[in-house]
């Protein structure tokens, strides 16, 4: 079991990575929803638009997960984080969703109505995730323990499509 104190736990939630959020279908099936995401002070933000499936989820059951990770073959490695998510509103709400609008769109883009200013109107709440357990894999470390050397033969490992 892993920590948020862990430095590999810190290395992940700070990158500017695209996550994971897993939230609980009515008929207890996973939702799952790629989402920016911004780390403060040991919780999780994510911006959303109040209706969609993610946030009436939380609305039913608090529980939540999110999942960070680097996909880089023969470099993977990640953070897995589960906890109670609560719907912020308003003001509090707006200006968290500036901070991740900040974090993945540059200065042009936030000042430019037709990018900054429908995000702004697009995401009107915030899902705040306080984690209780994390998970945390390094493939890095592991490749190393399995594979020796091999594992960090160039070539050995084909790139990932995007």
């Amino acid at each position: 079991m892993a920590s948020v104190s862990d430095p590999l736990v810190q290395e992940i939630v700070q990158r500017r990575a695209i996550a994971t959020l897993a939230t609980h279908n009515s008929d207890g099936s996973s939702h799952l929803t790629s989402v920016w995401f911004l780390f403060e002070d040991g919780r999780f933000y994510v911006g959303t638009m109040q209706g969609l499936r993610k946030a009436r989820n939380i609305a039913a059951n608090s529980q939540a997960s999110l999942l960070v990770d680097v996909r880089e073959p023969g470099q993977e490695r990640g953070v897995a984080a589960t906890g109670n998510a609560a719907i912020i509103t308003g003001k509090r709400s707006e200006d968290l969703n500036l901070r991740i609008h900040q974090r993945y769109l540059s200065s042009a883009a936030l000042a430019d109505p037709r990018v900054g200013g429908v995000f702004a109107k697009m995401d009107d709440i915030t899902i705040e995730i306080v984690p209780s357990s994390w998970t945390s894999w390094d493939m890095r470390v592991l490749g190393k323990q399995m594979l020796g050397e091999a594992g960090a033969t160039p070539g050995y490992f084909l790139p990932v499509e995007r």
